[in-house]
């Protein structure tokens, strides 16, 4: 089986190959792409040495998957180009996800709708991902009327630049500025840019996106906030059902829900931290209690790493799906 990694020299690719590894995917020949003034670099995985190829190279020839982590823009021009010569692409750009003829895919939720035909799957954003399994079994037993949700984003949403930004801020360096103003010490109150409505594009996708992949009937309302934060993303949610909850049974189905670890234990100090989520595959859900504002609404804290769960380990997860289907054979 023959896979590419398109953007295998950047952040979410270096975690791509890392998961890959890790979870045993039963490929036979790596094919790691990036740009240009990549091509020919050497790259490790699992004990050998890979070249680093072009695009135009890994299209010739014809890998069986391709899990794209390369910006909205390559994705548009080269997915199809993989498609057409029978390559089954997964990408982690924002540039197919709200296409009505693409799928958007979070495994333990809707990955029973992939077919042999989907030759295109979108990964959702990080921040929906971990916010639509968190809903996702409370909305088959309760029903999802609305939710208001507040993030709190790690920089490395933005990508090694803001890494930089945040040491050399934290070093007293000066250096190039990955945002408009500094970050250590400091919340930013946009995530990506913003839009005429005055929201910014990664609050619009938490909105649009959740209505794909669980409900388009549910209401959502996003502030996402970038934090020094290295380890995860963090999300304070509020969330309006359509019936009476009872807060034993939200535990009983959460902790029962594939992809979801439980840490709701206030007596012994446990909760979900970014600090402790970096390098897990896990969505950890808690701080769960009662709104007593209005009825038939909880407030919840979720948090995971947004390189893992957030964007590689959902990818791999959708590749190993159609594996296990017998959509892709090698």
């Amino acid at each position: 089986m023959k896979v590419a990694v398109v953007g295998a020299t950047g952040m979410v690719g270096n975690v791509m190959l890392q998961v890959l590894k890790e979870k045993h995917f039963p490929l036979t020949e790596l094919l790691p792409v990036a740009s240009e003034r990549s091509v020919g670099q050497q790259i490790e995985f699992n004990g050998k040495q890979y070249t680093v190829v072009s695009l135009e190279q890994a299209v010739a020839q014809q890998p069986d998957i391709a899990i794209f982590s390369a910006g909205g823009e390559t994705s548009l021009e080269w997915a199809p180009k993989f498609a057409e010569v029978g390559t089954t692409v997964i990408d982690n750009s924002s540039a197919w996800r709200m296409d009505p003829t693409k799928k958007l895919v979070v495994p333990e939720i809707n990955g029973h709708l992939l077919t042999p035909e989907d030759k295109i799957i979108a990964n959702p954003n990080c921040s929906t991902i971990q916010l639509v399994l968190t809903l996702f079994p409370l909305h088959e037993v309760y029903g999802v009327k609305r939710v208001v949700v507040s993030t709190y984003q790690s920089i490395t949403g933005t990508g090694v630049r803001a890494v930089q930004q945040l040491e050399n801020e934290r070093n007293g360096v000066d250096g190039e500025m990955a945002y408009r103003y500094p970050i250590d010490k400091n919340c930013i109150p946009q995530c990506d840019d913003f839009l005429e409505n005055g929201y910014t594009k990664e609050e619009m996708k938490l909105t649009n996106e959740t209505k794909k992949i669980l409900d388009p009937k549910i209401q959502v309302t996003a502030t996402a906030v970038r934090v020094p934060v290295v380890g995860g993303h963090s999300e304070s949610v509020n969330i309006e059902f359509e019936r009476e909850i009872e807060l034993t049974e939200v535990r009983r189905l959460l902790a029962a829900q594939s992809g979801i670890s439980l840490q709701d234990d206030i007596v012994n100090f446990q909760y979900p931290m970014p600090r402790f989520s970096e390098g897990k595959d896990a969505v950890f859900v808690g701080r769960l209690r009662i709104d007593e504002s209005q009825p038939n609404t909880l407030n919840a804290w979720i948090v995971a790493d947004n390189l893992r769960k957030g964007a590689a380990t959902n990818a791999v997860q959708i590749a190993q799906l159609l594996v296990d289907k017998g959509f892709i054979q090698g």
